[in-house]
């Protein structure tokens, strides 16, 4: 997972950002993402996307009051995913 660190005037974001694929025979691949970021209001969001490749996607944000609990709703989020038969790209 790759880890990217920004440096706005005097504090950091980061962020984190996971891409799953889901090939398929009968149907078009379809892709699934989970990011974890700071948002404005000094508050972690976890942003999941997914959809088919080629489409308009869906997301939804939520967030959370600290990292610790984003991170533990992301990762629940990445392996239900993986459950579903998506894979790291």
């Amino acid at each position: 997972m790759p880890l990217h660190l920004t440096e706005n005037s005097d504090r950091i974001t980061a962020m984190l950002d996971v891409v799953l694929y889901r090939p398929s025979r009968k149907a078009r691949p379809r892709f699934y993402r989970v990011e974890i970021a700071m948002d404005l209001f000094s508050e972690v969001s976890v942003l999941r996307e997914w959809g088919v490749k080629g489409g308009a996607p869906c997301e939804t944000i939520t967030s959370f009051g600290n990292l610790r609990d984003a991170s533990h709703a992301a990762d629940a989020y990445r392996i239900r995913a993986q459950k579903r038969g998506y894979k790291r790209a």
